[in-house]
């Protein structure tokens, strides 16, 4: 499936008071959005920033907007650090031709842009404020309050509130700080995926309650990978849960043949120990006494798997692994 990503980042302005993380935001999203951790490619990615040849103006970004989307139908990422504003009819992004009067393009337009496209999945990422504007509109039962319209597969994570700022620190957005945390490995699943969801997820239990709140909007049926870590554990290994438990809930009982250090140990025995400890780290398996596996084994005890990985164990018998 071909992916694309867009990534923006503004710290000088034209009318407005500059910034000074927008573009080294934008700089540090861009490998991790690239290359999975192991390398391999993820989203074919354009970067324009406040630092580069082209000024992002108002014309310039609506332009890269329809690029990004015209009749792709791939999944898409569009991600933007910069200033963000205030109207009576609804958020702005600000570009670096802003002004009072015309701040720069709704954020609302790139919204109706994703919905209106063919591409197959859309994740729109604000760091600005007042960034949770975009995706609203005005509530048909409660004057003030308001309703996302998204289509099915298109998310947006924003910063924060519609009426919140966005707080930057050391040089960086405090926001987007933590996306790159949950995208390098931080939000990642047992099998290294980092969907939106998990990323949203990992900011926000980072947030006090007095601090901005970012928001999580979204009409997706699949949480699909927006970039792959390193697993905790291998599909291989998953796939082999009902070779050692044949029901969710099964014991299987060690002795000290699993351990490599007994002099009676059996190599096989040896091996399933070691893939054993692997369940263990990665949360989804646990002795039934104690915490040890070596205890466990010493004492001709039995393991089982957690709620967890009865929870993989369900997904490989299903064939979904």
């Amino acid at each position: 499936m071909d992916r694309r990503a867009l990534i923006v980042g503004i710290d000088q302005y034209d009318n407005f008071s500059p910034l000074s993380g927008c573009v080294a935001d934008a700089d540090a999203i861009l490998p991790v959005l690239a290359r999975h951790e192991d390398g391999s490619k993820n989203f074919d990615c354009r970067i324009f920033t406040s630092a580069g040849a082209d000024r992002i103006t108002r014309p310039f970004l609506r332009a890269r907007w329809k690029e990004l989307f015209g009749s792709f139908t791939g999944d898409a990422v569009f991600y933007f650090a910069g200033h963000g504003g205030p109207s009576e009819s609804g958020g702005f992004l600000v570009t670096q031709d802003g002004e009072d009067d015309d701040l720069g393009l709704p954020m609302n337009e790139i919204v109706q842009l994703a919905n209106d496209s063919p591409t197959r999945s859309v994740l729109i990422v604000l760091d600005c404020c007042f960034s949770g504007a975009a995706g609203n509109s005005p509530s048909l039962q409660t004057p003030g309050l308001y309703q996302a319209t998204l289509r099915e597969g298109v998310t947006i994570l924003a910063a924060s509130r519609p009426t919140e700022t966005a707080g930057e620190i050391d040089g960086h957005g405090l926001f987007t700080d933590l996306v790159l945390g949950a995208l390098r490995g931080g939000a990642a699943d047992v099998r290294g995926r980092v969907s939106a969801a998990g990323i949203y997820g990992y900011v926000e239990s980072a947030f006090g309650s007095w601090a901005q709140r970012p928001l999580y909007k979204s009409h997706a049926a699949r949480l699909d990978p927006v970039r792959l870590c390193l697993p905790k554990v291998t599909d291989k290994l998953l796939r082999e849960l009902p070779h050692f438990f044949n029901v969710a809930d099964a014991a299987y009982q060690l002795d000290m043949s699993y351990e490599e250090t007994n002099g009676a140990a059996i190599a096989a025995h040896v091996e399933t120990f070691k893939k054993f400890k692997t369940l263990q780290l990665a949360g989804l398996l646990m002795p039934q006494d104690g915490s040890d596996l070596y205890w466990t084994a010493e004492r001709s005890g039995s393991v089982a798997l957690t709620a967890l990985g009865q929870f993989y164990w369900r997904l490989v018998v299903e064939g979904l692994i």
